[in-house]
């Protein structure tokens, strides 16, 4: 279970990011299309409605930024303030980091409930009595969206199953850090599926650009004499 967690963030985020440039894409290639004057063909584009794609892919980018957001904590990509805190001795880091981990938890786990509890009583509730035969007696059904109809609730999910993923990476870092004494740290500079070779690995030695090279500036001792124009006419020889 935990190794389809470790990937989860970069399965969903990979699939929404993906189906919205596709959505986009047709979307603006259909725009353009059907404005050009071509029989058959522009009558056909225009039976076409994609007036939902923007209001898609809006949904779209919401829920990759909710789970975007537990991805950052799982690899350490969130920015953060952390001078004072590396600044302290080991044990008073320690528990800064703990406490700073947990409150992170906390403050997760509260906006996933509390969004969870609006999720319920916007539409949920109503949803899941009337698919289960329940009676529904006075429940409130929730509104839709404006294009594509949808109960706006299914759109409100990304807060509660977010904040929940966040609440669990945060928890999972902490006992990592308890364990191990580390926290993630994301590398800028480190592109996934490209191995590093280290430059002092062999057959290396003259990709390194050393400083007594010819692409750095030397120091060669004091500057000779200006050259004068008697020099110059015989070609600086003396």
């Amino acid at each position: 279970m935990l190794k389809v967690l470790d990937h989860l963030e970069e399965w969903l985020i990979t699939f929404l990011i993906g189906a919205a440039t596709l959505i986009i894409f047709v979307a603006v290639a259909h725009r353009y299309a059907s404005g050009v004057a071509i029989p058959g063909l522009q009558d056909w584009l225009l039976t076409l409605n994609f007036g939902w794609a923007q209001e898609l892919c809006i949904i779209m980018f919401v829920w990759m930024a909710k789970f975007g957001a537990a991805y950052g904590v799982r690899t350490g990509i969130h920015v953060g303030v952390d001078v004072l805190i590396n600044s302290l001795s080991e044990g008073p880091r320690g528990k800064f980091v703990v406490f700073g981990l947990l409150a992170g938890a906390l403050f997760t786990g509260i906006i996933g409930t509390l969004g969870a509890m609006f999720v319920w009583e916007n539409g949920a509730h109503y949803a899941v009595f009337k698919a289960l035969g329940i009676d529904t007696g006075d429940l409130y059904e929730g509104p839709t969206t404006p294009d594509l109809e949808w109960p706006t609730w299914i759109v409100y999910c990304a807060v509660p199953f977010g904040s929940a993923l966040m609440c669990f990476r945060f928890l999972q870092v902490c006992v990592g850090f308890l364990r191990t004494g580390e926290l993630p740290h994301h590398d800028h500079g480190h592109v996934e599926g490209v191995d590093e070779v280290p430059l002092s690995a062999p057959g290396n030695e003259d990709k390194v650009f050393r400083l007594d090279d010819d692409m750095h500036p030397h120091d060669k001792g004091p500057p000779g004499p200006l050259l004068d124009h008697g020099d110059k006419k015989d070609g600086g020889r003396k």
